[in-house]
């Protein structure tokens, strides 16, 4: 074989040596350029996820009444938050970065659904509290409302045991008196005056001393008094009296007299004869002065 002859081999050889050379170079290079575009889908893919879980951290935080949890969700919403920030700085041609993220996200999704079902959980619990707190509540009310009604039944009837006990003057009778002991026709001319009345029978009554007040109230409404500190309890407040007597009430029947002698002026109208005993009026009479 001829020198020329072998060149032309060599150079044949040459040439296919480098087309096939050309030929794989632009098949990695194709190569390359896809798995640089199916690496940045994924960083793009790995973008959305990791936005979507700092989101969901923010739902989650917002379900949750337990501070010890909302704080471990808080920190994960945070470690979520770096990550994210170091993928959108890494190059898509980084594939093993992009890897490990992948990774981190596989492990955040894994404590994500550990949080959820501690949740439901926690609020299943605070679902099942409340409505025993609303039965234990409507028990309780129930109860309260019970012993309300009991209380107001014992008071009402505390109240007509007491009603029932208190003294009661009847027949109450007043006669104006002159200087000569008879009954004085004008008004001028009385200088005492006679008050009678009747302590009726009251078997639940308490027996025992028992101080009576009498006032005698003229038409203006003032009271007739020796002394302005002559005075007893009544419903909160202070009345002036004009005359206290003693009795030993023994639950039977007892007639009760008193007497005023008028040292003031006394002028025509209707009077009136209020009886207290225990802090209750038990008797009420007018009388008319000519």
């Amino acid at each position: 074989m001829s020198k020329k002859s072998l060149l032309i081999i060599a150079v044949s050889v040459l040439v296919l040596a480098l087309i096939g050379l050309t030929f794989l170079l632009f098949t990695e290079k194709q190569t390359n350029k896809e798995l640089v575009q199916e690496f940045q889908l994924d960083k793009e893919d790995l973008e959305n996820e990791y936005t979507r879980f700092a989101q969901q951290y923010d739902e989650l935080k917002l379900t949750v009444s337990n501070d010890s949890l909302a704080e471990l969700l808080a920190q994960e919403q945070v470690k979520t938050q770096r990550l994210l920030e170091e993928l959108r700085t890494v190059k898509s041609s980084n594939a093993t970065e992009i890897r490990r993220l992948k990774k981190e996200l596989a492990t955040l999704r894994k404590i994500m659904v550990g949080y959820i079902n501690q949740i439901d959980s926690l609020n299943r619990l605070t679902a099942e509290q409340r409505q025993v707190i609303a039965e234990v509540t409507q028990k309780y009310n129930n109860a309260s409302r019970q012993i309300s009604n009991l209380s107001e039944e014992k008071k009402d009837l505390n109240k007509k045991v007491t009603l029932a006990a208190q003294l009661d003057a009847t027949g109450i009778w007043i006669q104006p008196r002159n200087k000569r002991g008879k009954v004085a026709k004008k008004v001028k001319d009385v200088v005492k005056l006679a008050i009678g009345f009747t302590i009726v029978k009251n078997i639940t009554a308490e027996n025992g001393d028992r101080t009576l007040y009498i006032r005698i109230t003229k038409p203006d409404n003032d009271v007739l008094t020796k002394n302005a500190s002559n005075t007893f309890p009544y419903e909160n407040r202070s009345l002036a009296y004009s005359i206290k007597k003693y009795i030993n009430y023994n639950g039977e029947e007892q007639q009760v007299n008193v007497f005023w002698d008028v040292e003031e002026y006394l002028y025509a109208g209707t009077y009136r004869v209020d009886i207290f005993s225990d802090g209750t009026m038990i008797g009420s009479q007018r009388f008319t002065l000519e």
